[in-house]
């Protein structure tokens, strides 16, 4: 059990925890959420004892290990099987103390805790893992120096996974993954024996892989049970109740102020008056939690091209060699919303640079519109930023006729204001760096827009707000991206790049989510035969209307309890210390009420398709 009692930290003077308190119970999987800026990192570093605190305790169990990913694997000649099993110390230490110890008893001891520790496995957890993670089998026997940062950040949390510490703290673990790892970590994570603390902004990740959310907001952390869209609706009903309440509050305030003012002189009033000065004075603000910032992205406008933008007619594209990808005959539309899918090497960002034109087709031919232009994003493009320059100096050189106002509107549209925009993208956020390229990646108004993992480092505000331009933009969307999230609000069309050819993928993404877990083994569907559809009786009409209003009546008082839930949970009595795990208990009526409502309203919408179905 992690337990954080108290405690108060400042940066430069400025607080960012002051009697911040939590409890997280043994082997529980936490989502820690917060705003950017607000201390989650600095306090992943206060609970590994990298930062001393300033008041308050956290502790953990007696020999607890704590573990981290390491900002990168350094390069070395190591392989990457072997840079992973090092991570687990004590299984390197005694491997390595058994080949010079002498002493009989010590050498049972070494060999018992090597067996309890499940050492003689290890070569076969961390290859799983490394698999898990992208590497195939050849890739995991060479040199760690062989691969590029981000790679050697995926050995970096293989390392860790590896090492299975009591206390795992992972801060954006899905930055460096692409969909199938993310999944493949997901999936791992939900059977992890031990506690895990996740900073993240990958919806999908906190809802399918933690048991709470941690909320760090206003200086203060709030345990609360469930999924993260579970935690999001019960803060916006909570705030909601607590505004109405603030309100009240503030109309009361002026109504007692009121007769103060008219009265306080009156010498027959005055006890009156005194009396609601003394209830003014006792009366304890309400204040709602802070909205969050809304966050914006302005996609400039394209105008209308004659479909197809792009036509692709049985080409192939490659680097010179063996053709990566053949016999593509694809066609793109201006309305067009289409996400690649495929497993990491297929060929998804080859696709995307052809479509680009970064790379030329070795067979057949590509035909673009004579007028159209093309937005490329892809992550790569954030670490080519120039570092000692500001955002607006970028802008500059890609407008110099443009005037100041024009230019930091622009950056304005993106979220970045007058501070960032004069501020060297060295010292920038990574977020801000990824709304920067967004910018330099769009200014030209495309008519195709490519984003390839556009919502790494994007916070969840601003992966929100990407979705909306992205839903407004009147452009050809492609994306790439391990944010089942932004996939399936954006996209409408899916190709499955797999074995050299580009596909549409005629299924879900939730089918898609299933195979990748189940490693494309995925049992055969049934053919389903469709009833020829026969004419309902007076009586089948009727019934089916009564169930409807059934549905309805149910939703209804489900939605009352619902509210009045809602509004005991928005009592800030509720969670004081002294009443114990009351908060709790109401908090599970609330999911249990959630859950009942989400069944309701799936029982209504069946009661209503079959209504609809008999034209009634």
């Amino acid at each position: 059990m992690l337990r954080i009692m108290d405690i108060n930290y400042s940066v430069e003077g400025r607080p960012l925890l002051q009697g911040a308190t939590a409890t997280i119970p043994a082997g529980h999987k936490v989502g820690l959420v917060g705003r950017n800026g607000t201390g989650k990192t600095t306090l992943f570093k206060l609970i590994r004892g990298e930062l001393a605190l300033e008041g308050g305790e956290i502790s953990l169990p007696a020999r607890s290990r704590i573990g981290g990913v390491a900002q990168e694997v350094p390069s070395s000649s190591t392989s990457l099987l072997d840079t992973v099993l090092e991570a687990d110390t004590e299984r390197a230490a005694l491997l390595k103390e058994s080949e010079t110890a002498h002493d009989p008893a010590r050498i049972s001891e070494i060999q018992t805790r090597l067996a309890d520790i499940d050492a003689w496995s290890a070569e076969g957890r961390a290859s799983a893992i490394l698999k898990g993670l992208g590497f195939d089998a050849e890739a995991q026997l060479r040199p760690c120096s062989d691969f590029s940062g981000g790679w050697r950040m995926r050995v970096a949390l293989a390392g860790v996974l590896f090492a299975q510490p009591d206390l795992l703290l992972l801060d954006e673990p899905t930055n460096y993954l692409d969909l199938e790892g993310a999944l493949w970590l997901e999936s791992y994570l939900q059977k992890y024996p031990h506690s895990v603390i996740i900073i993240s902004h990958d919806r999908g990740l906190l809802n399918r892989a933690v048991q709470g959310i941690l909320h760090l907001d206003q200086k203060k952390l709030t345990y609360w049970n469930g999924p993260y869209d579970q935690f999001a609706r019960q803060m916006a009903e909570k705030r909601a109740v607590l505004v109405a309440e603030a309100k009240k509050q503030e109309a009361r305030r002026a109504h007692l102020q009121s007769f103060v003012d008219r009265f306080k002189a009156k010498a027959s009033k005055a006890v009156q008056a005194q009396s609601r000065v003394k209830m003014l004075e006792k009366m304890e603000t309400i204040t709602p939690p802070e909205e969050a910032k809304k966050q914006v992205f302005t996609f400039p406008e394209p105008e209308e091209l004659s479909p197809p933008i792009i036509n692709i007619d049985n080409a192939a594209v490659g680097y010179g060699g063996p053709p990566v990808l053949k016999k593509l005959s694809l066609r793109i539309d201006q309305d067009d919303r289409i996400a690649l899918l495929g497993r990491n090497g297929e060929g998804k960002s080859t696709l995307s640079k052809l479509l680009a034109g970064k790379l030329a087709t070795a067979e057949g031919k590509i035909v673009r519109s004579s007028k159209l232009r093309i937005g490329y994003f892809a992550q790569h493009q954030v670490d080519e930023l120039h570092i000692d320059e500001t955002p607006l100096q970028h802008v500059m050189r890609l407008r110099p006729a443009e005037g100041q106002p024009r230019l930091r509107a622009r950056l304005a549209g993106f979220g970045l204001m007058a501070d960032q925009a004069e501020t060297a993208v060295g010292r920038l956020s990574g977020g801000q760096k990824a709304r920067l390229s967004l910018l330099l990646a769009t200014i030209d108004a495309p008519h195709l827009l490519i984003l390839d993992e556009p919502t790494n480092h994007l916070d969840m505000e601003s992966r929100e707000a990407l979705v909306e331009a992205l839903t407004q933009y009147s452009g050809a969307v492609v994306l790439v991206s391990h944010d089942m999230h932004l996939l399936g609000l954006v996209a409408d069309r899916l190709w499955l790049v797999k074995g050299g050819a580009v596909v549409p993928y005629e299924k879900d993404l939730d089918t898609y989510r299933a195979e990748l877990l189940a490693g494309d083994e995925t049992p055969k569907e049934k053919p389903v035969v469709a009833d020829k559809p026969k004419k309902a009786s007076r009586d089948e009409i009727l019934a089916l209307k009564a169930e409807v209003r059934k549905c309805e009546e149910r939703l209804g008082k489900l939605n009352d309890m619902r509210d009045k839930l809602a509004k005991k949970l928005a009592d800030p009595a509720l969670y004081d210390p002294s009443r114990g795990s009351e908060a709790e208990t109401w908090q599970k009526k609330y999911a249990e009420v959630m859950e009942g409502l989400d069944r309701a309203e799936a029982l209504w919408l069946k009661a209503q398709e079959k209504l609809e179905l008999v034209g009634a």
